[in-house]
């Protein structure tokens, strides 16, 4: 069975921002704009993408 995986975009830049959203950036291997990742779909990884949502984009949801 194939993991669920989310595909994350960086639209936002880190520039002024809280060393925490900072952190969860890189935390989420996003550090320049424009920046994709496939992540894995997981409780964790969707808190990140909201305490961030403002600087990030949801690209694809994958099954």
């Amino acid at each position: 069975m194939a993991e669920k995986t989310v595909t994350v975009e960086q639209i936002g830049s880190p520039i002024r921002r809280p060393k925490n959203q900072r952190a969860t950036l890189v935390g989420l291997g996003l550090n320049k704009m424009h920046r994709r990742r496939t992540l894995p779909d997981t409780p964790a990884i969707r808190g990140m993408i909201a305490k961030v949502s403002h600087l990030v984009r949801v690209v694809d949801e994958g099954r």
